[in-house]
């Protein structure tokens, strides 16, 4: 049963990646023809306060709250967060919000564990908030009618890649740098499959705030001054997650600077060093996906914020020789919002009754329709 809109086309994506740098907030239109499409209208990104974001990357480092109390309010604000962002958008668009459709929520992940027993996974950011706040329906916790079918309720993405980007003509792939990397494989016959590589922008965050204040390191001037350190990479890439097949996810639980601090085995390394070794990390465990999983691929299309660091950029280029990396732009996908464009049409399929997940990704036992819906 549908429950789409038929005098509407607008939705609006929100999403808060394993990097918590902010909210993205996409305001889309779309469009069903031969080649569906899914255009931008506006797009924004709205930082966290910082005390808001230290609390939540706490917790998805497995640090626990205080309170159940502290858990709840927790909730309440980060969904009143996400409501802002919608608001400041709406405003920033100038379109009537009687004309959107419908919000697609991911919230924020503060525990993803899909191989605990039995497996669960949170995503923070109260939706019944929101919809009371913006006065439209909103959709919302995708990740976890895949989790109850058997699948890791990740990474969601891949229905989204393969309906915008596949291609009939060659083996491509979609590669999205957020805080954690995860690779959507598109044969050109074949199952489309799709995984979590490990970590991007998660740890060269929070390595280059640590030593240097800065939130992220622009455009990879950091690392561009150190060296890799070949025994540090070694020993980060024998972590044991490496090699598991997929379906596989992760987050900050996971890979967090702890686990980096435990691998340094008291080597004196400077700190543009160890982050040279970490984005090399990043790298790696990208191209060594690709050419483990989808050796044919010819063509890799980046979005997520990493897109945006010219040295991490060079050495997935320089480890994938033969394949063309090229960002999602190129393809007229924005690669800073595809992730909240890609939750607009989660919702969109929710409401529509058709399933949001690929079951050869996750490992659920089938498609599910994902989400639970907040009515305006």
């Amino acid at each position: 049963m549908s429950l789409l809109r038929s005098d509407s086309d607008l939705f609006l994506g929100l999403m808060s990646g394993t990097s918590a740098d902010g909210i993205d907030a996409a305001l889309v239109r779309f469009h069903d023809e031969a080649t569906p499409r899914c255009e931008l209208l506006l797009g924004q990104t709205f930082p966290w306060d910082a005390p808001l974001r230290e609390t939540l990357v706490a917790l998805g480092q497995g640090r626990e709250a205080t309170s159940l109390d502290a858990l709840g309010q927790l909730d309440a604000q980060v969904g009143l967060c996400f409501a802002e962002a919608a608001n400041r958008l709406i405003a920033a668009a100038g379109v009537d919000r009687a004309r959107i459709a419908a919000i697609g929520s991911h919230g924020q992940t503060v525990r993803h564990r899909p191989a605990s027993d039995p497996a669960f996974t949170w995503q923070m950011g109260d939706a019944s908030r929101i919809a009371e706040a913006t006065g439209i329906t909103t959709v919302a916790d995708f990740r976890r009618r895949d989790v109850a079918a058997g699948g890791q309720g990740a990474p969601l993405m891949p229905a989204f890649h393969l309906a915008m980007l596949g291609a009939a003509d060659e083996d491509r792939a979609v590669l999205n740098l957020g805080g954690i990397g995860n690779l959507t494989l598109i044969p050109r016959r074949g199952t489309v499959r799709g995984f979590d590589t490990g970590p991007a922008n998660a740890l060269l965050d929070g390595w280059c705030q640590r030593h240097s204040g800065q939130p992220f390191d622009a455009e990879g001037r950091l690392a561009a001054g150190g060296r890799v350190d070949d025994g540090l990479l070694q020993r980060l890439l024998e972590d044991e997650w490496f090699a598991l097949p997929p379906p596989k996810s992760t987050g900050r639980e996971q890979f967090h600077l702890g686990w980096v601090e435990s691998r340094l085995a008291g080597a004196a390394l400077g700190a543009a060093d160890v982050q040279a070794t970490l984005l090399e990390l990043s790298a790696a465990t990208v191209a060594d996906a690709l050419r483990a999983w989808q050796p044919e691929t010819t063509r890799l299309l980046v979005c997520g914020g990493g897109v945006r660091n010219p040295l991490l950029m060079a050495r997935l280029r320089a480890r994938l020789a033969g394949v063309t990396v090229e960002s999602s732009q190129d393809w007229g996908l924005d690669p800073d919002y595809l992730e909240a464009m890609g939750f607009a049409w989660l919702a969109r399929e929710t409401l529509a009754g058709r399933p949001g997940n690929l079951p050869a990704v996750t490992g659920a036992r089938g498609p599910r329709v994902l989400g639970a819906i907040h009515p305006a």
